[in-house]
Parts: structure tokens; C-alpha cells; sequence
């Protein structure tokens, strides 16, 4: 069946579609100028707003995120003819001859658009087809969606600034807004950012290339890896500058000629960079990009700017002396209310400008490295949370900890390197025989330390040490006896935040920097809370306390060096720790109301010079710090422990020489000969004997030989009635 429409009918079907149409267009394009801002306004417009970050006064700027916004806006007459012909011959050649929109180019723009979508013609970028005007429209009033309507919109307010402005008060209303990426909004900003100096100063070299950065501000960047492209894209500006009759041949060739020189990297107005981009990164993870880079937040930091500025003094001169002593070249200082866990201070780097020390790295909250001895501690509470005191006696000899291997002989040979064998030295290549635990802490001797890690045990260890708030140690089978001597790895801003729990007792705060974050409207986004917890006894937390901060017990590692760790009229606990191969130094220190940690070494993990104080070349760093730091306080002492416990186990109560009833000669034994290490608190007997501890040959011999050097008849009276 075929219909058959009449002329009639058809013409006015068509003139209904072209009713309903032409009503639907009026409509649509009476919603859009509804809501389109009049082109006066643009001189009133509100510049996005930056996050400002702050001390903890609130008062000390450290940082505005995204841009500086107290920027210069230069008028018109200010802004030199250069930088607008250089934009001009980039942007938009024919912006002087077209209206508002050049739809010759426009038109092209589509073209060639629809042509890449079909997969027909060069694969080159297409050409974006907008106008300076059109572009100006859209960074102010509009978002860069990609819709009819939106573009609809940038040719209304395109058309009607133009009927308002001229055309180098549009390039100025331009280059006042425009981003040249990082944090300059405007060319005064760019200049200052890249060269150092006003717009108003720039070449034409230099003119062209901050056009040239426009069109991709971060892949442009002249401090990243497209540099070669950006001066290519320079010239490319000069040549159509030019062209364009902007400059004359004598100009270009000189402005060709002339060599670019950058100044160095900077983020703007900035204090404190290591600190403020960790509370950056923090807001962008929390708030999301958008609301921290245009939401114009407020942000009270814990961060103390005074303690900061002595914090980078002393990182700047320790540095310089370990350059020429040691050959370290970077350093990192942590500081942190152990009270309230609020972090006071955070240098995390020598120098964040400088390049040769990757100063961008954040040593203190990024670098993961070995601590040494600083991470004795932790091994040494878990011992006494086990039954052991301050006074029991452990013998510092020579010991092989890889038992019932016949490549480790249990007589110590220190030339042999197998790696299955494990027989650490002592810093200082010296042995002292029994000692007691506060004495091996307190002189950061090693292999007691090894010894009470094995009586300790690993795992307990580990979980003290993460309980305190270290959070890199996670896997039990990646570690060894080694631990104790530093042999995982760890971040500076964990060991202080570990540290901070001594100093309060056992009592463990939640590590911050943020006091609050409020929004433009005033209205608190988030703010400062505590909740403490008990993490270890405070009985045994004083135990390590009182060793720390004995100046009489810790005298022997110092010698010379011991007045840099004295402070008149305040108890100051102090750790340090130096790897092997000295790549690490370490100091931490702390009193009840403030605790601080330093790192010394360099970031591309050569070790330091081997030398006299280079086991101790982060204390002065740390001395110098604190010596400022601690003015500000009163003066507050540690508990000390209770030292009326008694154990009548021989070694874990002080004693090593003991009587047998049998034979009145004297006995001397490896605590494992007493003791077995998953019980400490009982004695050993016949149905328990100290052989069936895989260690225990291997620490009772090197007694004997000491023994034998140091107790005259001693082998003779053992052999005559051995008691194992």
C-alpha cells in the first residue's frame, strides 16, 4: 500500500518542523544567554583561590597551593609589545584582522578534526581552531568541557568582549590570566618564575619561549625532559614572529642566538618545601586535587617555623662539615612533641633546589634506609618486658651466631667472609667480656646486642618496634640477628615517632601535622585529636630511659665528643647508630617534652669517609638542634626505674662468678648456660640442659678462651669437674 502525501500536507509538516525547531533554538539559546556572565565583568572576576598552608600560629605563610595569588596584574601599558607579538605569532597570526571568532580557521579546525576521527589524513595534532578572544572566554568564564553548548557559549562572550575591549586590552586580560604552569598565573609570575626578573624586562628571546610554554605548561616545563623541545619551540616563534614583520632579520637572528638561562627550580614563595609537600600530598589525598588547588582551604600545620629555622641552620652547617670531613653530603632532622605526637620540625634534605643530592627526595618521610644502632632499643625492652634487668651480665667476645656449620667455626675468624656465617665486631674492635646489658646499650656494643636479640627473640622484637610505630618491618622471614644492628630498614619519621613513645613512658600518640583544615566559608573540615595508647609497661620503659640518659654509662662511646650530648640542668636521652659500611649515621634523642631525630649519609648510598667521629657524624647536627630547641622548655626529668628487683638466676641478677658445692673453684658460663631463652624466669636442671639451645656452644667457648686469659687455673679447675 503506497501513501500518498498532497503538496499541502508536506509543506506544512515542514513548516511545523521548522516551527517546533526555530521555538526549540530560541528557547536553547535564550537558556544560554540567561546564564552567561556580561563581558564587564571580567575585570571583576574572582581569581581562583589557593589553599594557604601555615605554621602552627597561623600566622607564618608557608605555602599557597596553586599559585601565588597576591600576583601582579600588570595594565595594559606594562606589559611590553614583545610578549604580546610573540603570542600573537603563536597563537592566533590573523587576531589583529579577524573579529571575535575566525571561522576560516574554525571551520578548518573541524575539518581536519573530522578527518582524524574517520582515520583519513596525517596523524599529527589537530588544530584547536580558537581564537585569543575565544580562549579568554573560556579560561575566565567557562569550563573546558567539550559540548555544543559550551562552545555556543565561548562564541557569545568571545563576540561581546570584543565589543567591549580592544585588542591589546584582550591580550592584557589574556596574559594576566593565562597558567604557565607550576604555580605562575600571568606573565609577570612567568617571568620571575623562570628568568628572575619583570615582564617588563624579557627579551624577545625569552618572550617567545613563555609563549611557546603555553599551549602545555607541565610538558614544557624547562625543568623537566622536553627542554630540547621547548627552545625548538621558541625558535618556531621567532621564525613567525618574523614572519609577521614582529621583528626585523637582524632581531631574529640575535634572539636565535642569544643562550637561555633558567633560574633554579623553585615552587613559588615557599618555607619548609620537604613539610609543606607532605601536607600537600596529604590534602590532595584526603580532599581530592580540585578542592585543595581551588578551594581556597585554610591549613594550621604542627610545624613550629622558629624550630624549622634552626632545624635547616643546623642541617646547612652539619652538612657542610661532614662534606669535608666525611664526604656526606645530605642530611635530615625530625622533631616531634612526643606529648602530643604533633611533628615540630622537618628538613628532609640538605637542600631541596639542589639537583646533585636529589634535594627533592624526602629523606625523613620517603627514605627507607638501615638504622644501625639506633634500633637497639626496641631489642633491649623486649628483654627486660621478659624477665631481664638492666644488671644482668652478657659476655661481649667473640662469637660465631651460625651454629653447626662447619664453614663458621666457633673460634672467631674475622677474615672469613662466607656469607652463611654471621660474627659481627664491635665498632670499636674491642672486647670487654661480661658486661651488663645497661653498659652494652649505653656504649652501643654490638655483639651483647646480637646475644639479646637471640634471648629476646626476633618476632617479639619486631612487634615491639612496630607497636612503637615503626612500619617497615612486616615480613618476620626477611630479617635475622642481623636486626639488631640495624639490619632493617626504616624511615627516619617512623623512629622518631618510636622514639616519642619512650619519652612519654610507654604512652604512644598519633603521629600528625595537621592542627586544622578549614574551609573558605570558615566552616572546620577536620582538626587536631589524640587519642593516646599504652603500648609497653611503663616499668620497663624506664629502664631504657635511665640508660639513655646516663651521661656517666654512655661516656665510654663519646669520649671527646661527650660534651655535645651534655645539657646543664636537663636529662637528654640520646641513641646513636652507623651502619657497617657507614652509609648511615644516626643520633636520636629525647627529653619528656621533645624528641629528635637525625640522619646523615648520601642519597645515592656511598658511604661515607671512614674516620675517627664518622660513627658519630650525625650527634652534631643533632647537638645543635637541640641545644636552640630545648631553651624553650622547662627542665623535666625521666622516672627512673626500680632497681630493688631481685632474680636469683645467676647473670640476670648481675652476678657471673658462682660456687659449686661440689668444687669451690669458680664457674664461668654463658647466661644460656643458666637459662633457657623461652623461660627466663626458671633455672635450668638435668631434664633441661643447656645443649639443647643450638647457640649455646658457640657463646659458652669464646668464654672459655676469655676465661682462660683473664682467670689464672680457671681451664684446669673447669676440666677437672666440668658442670655441663
Amino acid at each position: 500500500m503506497h501513501i500518498r502525501f498532497s503538496f499541502k500536507t508536506v509543506s506544512i509538516i515542514l513548516l511545523l518542523i521548522v516551527l517546533v525547531g526555530g521555538i526549540w533554538f530560541s528557547f536553547f539559546i535564550t537558556s544560554i544567554l540567561r546564564d552567561l556572565p556580561r563581558p564587564e565583568q571580567i575585570g571583576d572576576i574572582k581569581q581562583i583561590q589557593s589553599t594557604k598552608i601555615y605554621d602552627r600560629t597561623g600566622e607564618v605563610l608557608l605555602y599557597e597551593i596553586h599559585g601565588d595569588q597576591n600576583r601582579t596584574v600588570l595594565p595594559d601599558n606594562e606589559i611590553p609589545d614583545v610578549v604580546k607579538n610573540a603570542l600573537v605569532a603563536l597563537e592566533d597570526q590573523g587576531f589583529y584582522s579577524h573579529s571575535a571568532i575566525d571561522w576560516h580557521g574554525f571551520l578548518r579546525a573541524v575539518f581536519v578534526n573530522i578527518l582524524s576521527v574517520l582515520h583519513i589524513g596525517g596523524s599529527g595534532s589537530t588544530p584547536g581552531g580558537s581564537t585569543i578572544t575565544q580562549q579568554l572566554a573560556k579560561n575566565v568564564f567557562l569550563t573546558p568541557e567539550k559540548t555544543i553548548s559550551r562552545k555556543i557559549k565561548e562564541f557569545i562572550l568571545a563576540y561581546w568582549i570584543e565589543q567591549r575591549y580592544s585588542k591589546d586590552q584582550i591580550l592584557s586580560l589574556y596574559l594576566n590570566q593565562v597558567s604557565y604552569g607550576s604555580n605562575a598565573y600571568g606573565v609577570q609570575s612567568a617571568a620571575q618564575m623562570f628568568f628572575g626578573k619583570n615582564a617588563s624586562d624579557l627579551s624577545i628571546a625569552q618572550a617567545a619561549l613563555l609563549a611557546g610554554v603555553l599551549q602545555a605548561p607541565s610538558y614544557y616545563s624547562p625543568w623537566g625532559n622536553h627542554v630540547d623541545e621547548l627552545l625548538a619551540r621558541k625558535d618556531y616563534t621567532l621564525s613567525q614572529m618574523q614572519k609577521l614583520d614582529f621583528i626585523d632579520q637582524q632581531e631574529y637572528e640575535a634572539a636565535k642566538a642569544e643562550p637561555i638561562e633558567f633560574v633554579s627550580q623553585t615552587i613559588g614563595s615557599i618555607r619548609a618545601p620537604h613539610f609543606v609537600i607532605m601536607v600537600k600530598e596529604y590534602l590532595e589525598r584526603v580532599y581530592g586535587k580540585e578542592l585543595v588547588e581551588n578551594g581556597g582551604l585554610r591549613v594550621v600545620t604542627t610545624l613550629d617555623w622558629n624550630l624549622q629555622e634552626e632545624a635547616q641552620s643546623a642541617i646547612t652547617e652539619g652538612v657542610a662539615r661532614n662534606k669535608e670531613l666525611y664526604n656526606g653530603s645530605n642530611a635530615s632532622l625530625v622533631a616531634q612533641d612526643p606529648k602530643t605526637g604533633q611533628i615540630l620540625a622537618l628538613v628532609g634534605s640538605a637542600n631541596y633546589f639542589d639537583n646533585d643530592i636529589d634535594g627533592q627526595f624526602n629523606v625523613a618521610t620517603q627514605g627507607v634506609r638501615q638504622p644501625g644502632s639506633s634500633f637497639k632499643p626496641f631489642v633491649y625492652l623486649t628483654a627486660f618486658e621478659e624477665g631481664y634487668l638492666p644488671s644482668s651480665i652478657i659476655f661481649d667476645v667473640p662469637t660465631e651466631f651460625a651454629p653447626n656449620n662447619p664453614n663458621c667455626p666457633s673460634v672467631v675468624n674475622f677474615d672469613n667472609s662466607n656469607p652463611a656465617c654471621f660474627h659481627p665486631q664491635n665498632y670499636d674492635s674491642a672486647y670487654r667480656g661480661p658486661i651488663s646489658l645497661q653498659d652494652a646499650l649505653a656504649q652501643s656494643i654490638n655483639v651483647p646486642a646480637v646475644k639479646v636479640l637471640y634471648l629476646a627473640g626476633l618476632s617479639n622484637s619486631i612487634t615491639t618496634a612496630q607497636k612503637f610505630g615503626i612500619t617497615t618491618l612486616t615480613d618476620t622471614k626477611n630479617y635475622g640477628l642481623s636486626l639488631v644492628l640495624g639490619g632493617g630498614a626504616v624511615r627516619l619519621v617512623d623512629m622518631v615517632n618510636a622514639y616519642s613513645v619512650f619519652a612519654q613512658g610507654g604512652i604512644k600518640h598519633t603521629q600528625s601535622f595537621i592542627l586544622r583544615v578549614e574551609k573558605n566559608s570558615g566552616e572546620v573540615l577536620e582538626s587536631y585529636s589524640d587519642t593516646p595508647t599504652r603500648v609497653a609497661d611503663q616499668r620497663y620503659v624506664n629502664m631504657i630511659n635511665t640508660i639513655l640518659s646516663s651521661v656517666s654509662l654512655r661516656s665510654g662511646l663519646f669520649h671527646s665528643s661527650l660534651p655535645l650530648t651534655v645539657f646543664n640542668g636537663y636529662d637528654v636521652a640520646l641513641k646513636t647508630g652507623t651502619t657497617n659500611d657507614y652509609r648511615d649515621a644516626w643520633s636520636i634523642g629525647y627529653t619528656p617534652f621533645i624528641t629528635v631525630g637525625v640522619w646523615a649519609g648520601n642519597s645515592n648510598y656511598k658511604p661515607m669517609q671512614q674516620q675517627g667521629g664518622s660513627i658519630l657524624a650525625a650527634v652534631p647536627i643533632w647537638s645543635s638542634f637541640m641545644r636552640q630547641a630545648i631553651n624553650n622548655y622547662k627542665p623535666e626529668g625521666f622516672s627512673v626505674y626500680d632497681d630493688t628487683d631481685q632474680s636469683f638466676i645467676p647473670m640476670i641478677d648481675g652476678s657471673y662468678v658462682i660456687t659449686r658445692p661440689q668444687d669451690q673453684s669458680p664457674q664461668i658460663h654463658s647466661i644460656l648456660y643458666y637459662i633457657d631463652k623461652n623461660d627466663p624466669a626458671t633455672t635450668r636442671d638435668s631434664t633441661n640442659p643447656p645443649n639443647n639451645d643450638p647457640q649455646f656452644y658457640n657463646w659458652e667457648l669464646p668464654i672459655l678462651n676469655w676465661a682462660q686469659i683473664n682467670i689464672p687455673n680457671f681451664l684446669s679447675s673447669y676440666n677437672k669437674n666440668p658442670s655441663f
